[in-house]
């Protein structure tokens, strides 16, 4: 039954009417494969004989996507492609010149072509149907003569769709098809090979010919261990015996008796053997107590071992660190150096004009203690006063010039130009209040960079959590920052960042993540603004892990956060 379901299917997907979903005909059968023809105009037999406008000049077939030349003649879309394709092409009407700027579509024509009256492209297969030629593809869609595949992919025949029912269901050697011996379903061609070879409930002969005809093939194992003419191998003879199974029954009873002895003999070698063992056993234990204290003494000796070479490591790593610092610190004071170079210079231009001013100061002081209204003297002051005011602008732009230097100095101090932040954060108790009370969510902490000429880049922290770890966690993130290098480094960002809660006890168990930045998050391109959104762990620590440890001391915490600038390319 479901085998005819099956075809019945099929059939239907071959014979359904055109979707109310599909484009019409006339959006789509200029575009379907297989309507308009490869080269040239259509060839379909018209009803009644078309008119010569209808006509190419070239092919003299009624015009497939018809072209219109600047002196009025049509001609198939194929064929003036290949009239403009040669050299000096003309017009084989008028032998006027050809323009491809000057040949249009012409849509009209086409409209009046598509209406035409044609007989069924199946019609030497019997179909008498009468169309226009726009609606040749929707009636072959569903003609019971036009000629289609079978729907079985390795079947290649073809037959007119009013025979594909009877094809389907007797004559196609790919149909499905259902084994009668253990109802498996397959292809008929594979049937004969699925009999012959795996076949559970197939009736097979007996491999050893005996008086059991017919088998079933999943039953063969267990048929083989009865056979009566079964080769089998007797096992308590050293030269074997070797028989059918009905033979093996003959023998086993005859020679019971010297089986029996050839037991004995091999139980009481064995029973030797084992006494040997016994023997070998009880040598090694008396051996084994001192083997264990040599072995215990050899354990502390390699524990001792260990001890002094964790030691070492620790004095390693410690001498490595001690000289990376001093390094970074040789290239942070050259740095600084270089910052005070100007600052010096402009405090000492500062203190001169100080000076200038005080002097100035004096001498109108001086002047205007002495002022007798003289003219020449008036303007002498007037002079003085328009200096002075001049100096005192000039002073006040460097005042600002110097806090500007004062703060970027300030930041020099404590910015990190190794990838790697330590952030300490005081009052906890009270930044902690704050944040739960909404006057100041989050904190960030000063800029670090990856190197010199690297990245900018900060933490965030939320005291009192955000998003999902509102009111329960603390949360932190990492943030990408507007830096004057940028236009040298590779974006987006994508250096693994790990962020971490400094552990102050003795035990030293800090907490920490770490992620990899997602190059196709904004938070990760280059700043257009001074700083990205930030992006890390709103579930970073629970505030009850945190306040109940030894994360905070002197009510102080410290984050750290390290960026890995292993690969980094220099700019």
């Amino acid at each position: 039954m479901s085998a005819g379901r099956n075809v019945e299917q099929q059939i239907a997907l071959l014979q359904r009417p055109p979707s109310l979903a599909m484009p019409s005909m006339a959006q789509r059968s200029r575009h379907e494969p297989g309507f308009l023809p490869v080269h040239g105009g259509f060839r379909d037999r018209f009803v009644t004989t078309p008119e010569a406008k209808y006509c190419c000049e070239s092919c003299r077939l009624v015009l497939c996507n018809p072209r219109q030349t600047e002196c009025g003649h049509r001609f198939c879309e194929s064929c003036i492609t290949d009239l403009l394709s040669k050299p000096n092409p003309v017009c084989p009407a008028d032998v006027e010149p050809l323009f491809e700027d000057k040949i249009f579509r012409d849509v009209c024509c086409n409209r009046e072509i598509m209406a035409l009256k044609v007989y069924c492209r199946s019609e030497k297969n019997g179909c008498k149907e009468q169309m226009s030629l726009q609606q040749v593809m929707d009636h072959l869609e569903v003609c019971p003569y036009f000629e289609v595949p079978c729907p079985l992919g390795k079947c290649k025949e073809k037959m007119i769709r009013k025979d594909m029912s009877e094809h389907l269901s007797r004559k196609c050697k790919h149909r499905e098809i259902t084994c009668e011996f253990c109802n498996h379903k397959m292809a008929l061609t594979e049937l004969q090979k699925h009999k012959d070879t795996v076949c559970p409930a197939f009736p097979i002969a007996c491999p050893n010919q005996c008086s059991f005809s017919s088998i079933l093939r999943s039953e063969l194992s267990i048929h083989q261990h009865d056979c009566p003419k079964a080769q089998v191998t007797c096992s308590f003879i050293l030269k074997r015996f070797n028989g059918l199974n009905q033979e093996m029954r003959e023998h086993e009873s005859s020679f019971a008796s010297e089986h029996l002895r050839m037991m004995v003999v091999r139980n009481t070698t064995l029973e030797a053997k084992v006494e040997d063992v016994k023997s070998e056993l009880m040598e090694r234990y008396k051996v084994l107590p001192s083997l264990s204290s040599r072995l215990g003494e050899v354990e502390t000796q390699n524990e001792e071992m260990r001890e002094k070479i964790r030691q070492l490591e620790q004095k390693v790593v410690s001498v490595q660190m001690l000289m990376s610092t001093h390094s970074e610190k040789l290239l942070e004071v050259e740095m600084e150096l270089r910052e005070l170079r100007p600052l010096r210079a402009m405090r000492e231009e500062v203190e001169a004009l100080r000076a200038s001013v005080e002097s100035m100061r004096s001498v109108v002081a001086s002047l205007d203690s002495g002022r007798v209204g003289s003219s020449p003297g008036s303007h002498t002051l007037g002079s003085l006063e328009q200096q002075l005011s001049r100096h005192d602008d000039t002073m006040s732009v460097h005042d600002i010039r110097l806090a500007e230097m004062d703060l970027k100095l300030q930041v020099l101090e404590t910015a990190s130009f190794n990838g790697t932040l330590i952030w300490k954060i005081r009052d906890y108790k009270r930044r902690k209040l704050e944040a739960v009370a909404s006057k100041a969510l989050s904190l960030y902490s000063q800029p670090f960079y990856t190197g010199y000429f690297g990245y900018k880049m900060c933490a965030r922290i939320y005291l009192n959590g955000d998003g999902m770890g509102k009111g329960t966690h603390l949360s932190l993130f990492f943030v990408v920052m507007r830096g004057e290098y940028d236009a040298l480094l590779p974006w987006p960002f994508k250096q693994k960042v790990t962020l971490m809660l400094m552990d102050q006890g003795p035990a030293r168990k800090h907490l920490g993540d770490a992620f990899k930045p997602d190059p196709n998050s904004s938070s990760f391109r280059r700043p257009n603004v001074e700083m990205n959104i930030a992006s890390g762990c709103p579930l970073f620590v629970a505030q009850t892990v945190l306040e109940n440890g030894t994360y905070i001391k002197d009510d102080t915490i410290f984050i750290k956060v390290t960026v890995d600038t292993s690969d980094l390319p220099d700019p």
